[in-house]
């Protein structure tokens, strides 16, 4: 995908909850709350109290680990509204390898995962992390208009 705006590495930002990051820290919180390490994370402002957040991994020039959220400011933090990653080593319950499985996204509902829905077969990383990011930005009104529904907010953008 194409950004619109350059993505800006984020060192010095809380990441995903008001926690103070160290600086040239790159964090974000898995589904069980624990930390885990990106070599990149990228966040792009949207309009409103929407952001988008990119980690990834790269090695030997090939993406290894990605996270592509969507996240919506309420209440003085960041809540996911839906979540597309790949972790082909991360533990039984947090690894999902797009190569193997294809991609997949999970939509959030008052702070838990509400439903995981299936995007694309399997492909390589670089390409699925692409796919992601494309299908977000097809879907981003949709994504955005039922959370919104979801937590009873009425306000325009």
């Amino acid at each position: 995908m194409c950004w619109t705006a350059p993505l800006l590495p984020s060192t010095d930002t809380p990441i995903l909850d008001d926690r103070e990051v160290p600086p040239g820290a790159t964090q974000t919180v898995t589904e069980d709350n624990t930390p885990r390490d990106y070599d990149r994370l990228y966040q792009r402002a949207l309009a409103g109290p929407l952001q988008i957040r990119v980690g990834l991994d790269v090695s030997g020039g090939e993406v290894t680990r990605f996270l592509v959220q969507l996240e919506y400011r309420r209440g003085g933090s960041w809540d996911t509204v839906v979540r597309y990653d790949h972790d082909a080593e991360g533990s039984a319950e947090s690894s999902h390898d797009v190569t193997e499985e294809g991609l997949h996204i999970d939509i959030y509902r008052d702070g838990e995962k509400h439903v995981t829905e299936y995007v694309v077969g399997p492909r390589p990383a670089g390409i699925a992390l692409d796919t992601a990011e494309d299908h977000l930005a097809q879907n981003l009104e949709r994504f955005v208009e039922r959370y919104e529904r979801w937590h009873d907010i009425r306000k325009s953008r």
